[in-house]
C-alpha cells in the first residue's frame, strides 16, 4: 500500500485493537509497524496478535513490521499499612529494606542496588514525579531523605532514580523470558527498556543472535550522557520522552529530543519518536493543536517513526488517532519548508563508495524526473544508506530476507519489498521496474534508479547506480532458473 507520507507510523496494540478488523482497520488507516508491549497482556493474547498480524501481512502481500518492547526492571516501594499516607515538603521520611508497612516517616523500598548505589544529595522520584526526595544520609540499607515535593504517597508506587547509575540489567528475569518467547514468535524488532549503557544492549544481542533487530529505548539521563557508544551498538532507538520528562527537567526534553534524531540520521540507524503525542484521544476523537504540533515537530526533526501508546492500545479512537497522525505527516511534509529542513541536515560525511553511490542517487533523483530510488540489500544498509539521504522520491528496497524487509518498515520513506534470488545486475533492474510499477504505479515513459552492490549478497559492498526506464518487457521478462 502506497503512503502519502514519508514518515512511518507505530500503532501499540491492546483492549482497544486486538481483534482482527481493529488491526486490519489501523494498517489501512496508515499504521506501518505494529508495537507488542510485553508490559501488558499475557503471552498467549500476544501471540493472538502476533499471528493477526501475520495474515494480514499475507492479506496485503506487503512487509509489516512487529516491534516487542519489554519490560525492563520496575523498581517500586513497598506498601503503607493504611494504603497511602500524605507527606509535606520539608520533612523527614525514610526508605529502607525492612518489609513492616510504612506510615508517614518511612517505607520499605525493597531494591538493594538503589541503597548500593545512592549518595547524599542524589534524588529519588516517587509515583512519575509527583514526589520528590532528597538524600540527606545513607548506607547499605536504608536513606534518609528529605521531602522536597509532597503530596499522597501510597502503596508500590515506581520509583526513578535519575542521579545515579544503577547496578541494574536492563532485562530482568520476566524480560528474559519474555525475549526467549518473542524470539520463538518472530518478531522483528526488540525495544529494551532501563538501559543506562552499551553493555545492556550487547547483553540483549547476545540471546537475539541477529533473529531480530535490537532497539533502545533512551529514557534515563545515564542514556543521554552514554548516547554514541550506545547508539553504536544499537540497530535503532526510541527517544521515550514520558520517562525523560520525570528524571530531566521537562524543558530539557525537546532539544535532547533533536540532538538524538540528528544522530541517530547522521548513523542511518531507524529513531521513533515516542510517548503522548497525541494524549487526548485515548478519550478524544480530536487532538489539541500543541499535540498536532508536537508530532509535526518530530516530522520536522528528521524523525524515522512517530509512535501511539495508549492512543491505539486504549482508547477510544485508535483508528481516528492512526488517521490523524497520518493526516498531520502528510501535510508536513508537503510543506516546502520540511524540504528545506532536510537538506539543511543532511549529513556532508562520505566516507565509503556506498556513502558516495547513494548520495549521488539521491541528486540524480532530484535534478531529473525519476520515479523512485530502488536498492538491493540482504542487511538492509544500503536502503538506510539511502534513506539517511531523505530523497524526494519514494525508496523501494528489494530484499530475500524477510526479517530485512519487515525491519525496514520503521525506516523513512522504505517500501520494502521481497524478491527472488538474484545472479546479475539486470534481474536486479527486472525486480526494480515490476515493483515501480505495483507500488507506484510506474508507466513506460517513467525512469527509476536501480543501486545495487557486485558481488550480490555482500554487506557493503553497494557500487553500481543506474537509471532505467519502467519498459513493459521488462515486466514480463523470465525470471532466472
Amino acid at each position: 500500500m502506497k503512503r502519502n507520507r514519508n514518515v512511518k507510523i507505530v500503532a501499540t496494540l491492546g483492549p482497544s485493537s486486538s481483534d482482527a478488523d481493529m488491526i486490519r482497520a489501523l494498517y489501512t488507516a496508515g499504521a506501518d509497524v505494529f508495537r507488542l508491549n510485553m508490559s501488558h497482556g499475557d503471552h498467549s493474547e500476544i501471540r493472538a496478535r502476533h499471528e493477526i498480524i501475520r495474515q494480514i501481512e499475507k492479506e496485503v502481500n506487503a512487509p509489516i513490521g512487529i516491534l516487542a518492547d519489554l519490560q525492563g526492571p520496575k523498581l517500586r516501594l513497598g506498601v503503607f499499612a493504611g494504603g497511602s499516607e500524605e507527606i509535606e515538603a520539608g520533612q523527614a521520611f525514610r526508605l529502607d529494606l525492612d518489609a513492616t508497612p510504612g506510615d508517614a516517616t518511612r517505607v520499605q523500598l525493597p531494591h538493594k542496588e538503589i541503597f548500593d548505589a545512592l549518595e547524599p544529595g542524589a534524588h529519588l522520584l516517587v509515583n512519575d514525579g509527583k514526589i520528590r526526595l532528597k538524600v540527606r544520609d545513607c548506607g547499605r540499607d536504608f536513606a534518609d531523605c528529605e521531602v522536597e515535593v509532597g503530596g499522597t504517597i501510597s502503596n508500590r508506587k515506581g520509583v526513578n532514580v535519575p542521579d545515579v547509575v544503577l547496578p541494574l540489567a536492563a532485562l530482568s528475569e520476566k524480560d528474559r523470558r519474555d525475549l526467549d518467547f518473542v524470539m520463538e514468535l518472530g518478531v522483528d524488532w526488540v525495544a529494551l527498556s532501563f538501559v543506562q549503557r552499551p553493555a545492556d544492549v550487547e547483553e540483549a544481542r547476545a540471546i537475539v543472535k541477529g533473529r531480530a533487530k535490537v532497539l533502545s529505548k533512551i529514557e534515563k539521563p545515564a542514556a543521554v550522557n552514554s548516547f554514541d557508544d550506545i547508539l553504536a551498538v544499537s540497530d535503532g532507538i526510541m527517544v521515550a520522552r514520558g520517562d525523560l520528562g520525570v528524571e530531566l527537567p521537562v524543558h530539557a526534553v525537546p532539544p535532547i529530543q533533536k540532538r538524538l534524531v540528528r544522530k541517530c540520521r547522521a548513523a542511518a540507524k531507524p529513531v521513533i519518536v515516542a510517548t503522548q503525542m497525541l494524549e487526548s484521544m485515548i478519550e478524544s476523537p480530536m487532538p489539541t493543536r500543541a499535540e498536532v504540533s508536537d508530532v509535526a515537530a518530530a516530522i520536522y526533526e528528521g524523525a524515522d517513526a512517530i509512535m501511539l501508546s495508549a492512543e491505539s492500545a486504549a482508547g477510544a479512537y485508535p483508528v481516528q488517532a492512526v488517521t490523524t497522525m497520518n493526516n498531520v505527516a502528510a501535510e508536513v511534509e508537503r510543506d516546502p519548508t520540511y524540504l528545506q529542513i532536510m537538506a539543511a541536515s543532511r549529513s556532508a560525511k562520505r566516507a565509503t563508495v556506498a556513502d558516495g553511490v547513494v548520495s549521488a542517487a539521491r541528486e540524480i533523483a532530484e535534478a531529473t524526473n525519476v520515479l523512485a530510488i530502488c536498492c538491493f540489500s540482504e542487511s538492509g544498509t544500503t536502503a538506510l544508506l539511502t534513506a539517511r539521504e531523505r530523497p524526494q522520491v519514494p525508496i523501494i528496497a528489494m530484499t530475500t530476507v524477510p526479517l530485512t524487509a519487515r525491519a525496514l518498515c520503521l525506516t523513512w520513506g522504505v517500501y520494502p519489498v521481497m524478491t527472488g534470488d538474484l545472479d546479475r545486475f539486470k534481474t536486479a533492474v527486472v525486480y526494480a521496474v515490476r515493483a515501480s510499477r505495483t507500488i507506484l504505479g510506474a508507466q513506460a515513459e517513467d525512469n527509476i534508479i536501480v543501486v545495487a552492490g557486485v558481488p550480490f549478497n555482500t554487506p557493503g559492498s553497494t557500487n553500481i547506480l543506474r537509471v532505467a526506464p519502467c519498459e513493459e518487457k521488462l515486466i514480463f521478462r523470465q525470471e532466472p532458473g
